[in-house]
């Protein structure tokens, strides 16, 4: 009996290709820490509106996604960056 069911679907799925991501931002760079007060580098991973990007845009792993999290909600308390901005 083939691999093919009644109603032409496979029984096993196809294998998925893999996709190699960019490398993270900081561990590219040889980053240690990530400053709040540093608002060049907190505001290249906020989008247009004042959102925190997710990690698949902002290309970062997953420690580093939660440093620039952080940095940019101190940010905001400190009143160096805006919650939202209007447009």
């Amino acid at each position: 009996m083939s691999k093919e069911t009644k109603r032409g679907e496979r029984k096993t799925p196809l294998p998925l290709k893999k996709r190699r991501g960019k490398p993270c931002f900081f561990c590219e760079n040889h980053l240690t820490d990530l400053d709040y007060k540093d608002l060049a580098l907190v505001q290249r991973f906020q989008s247009p509106r004042g959102k925190i990007l997710s990690r698949r845009q902002s290309n970062c792993c997953a420690k580093h996604q939660r440093w620039v999290s952080q940095a940019v909600k101190r940010a905001r308390v400190m009143a160096l960056l805006p919650y939202v901005t209007d447009q």
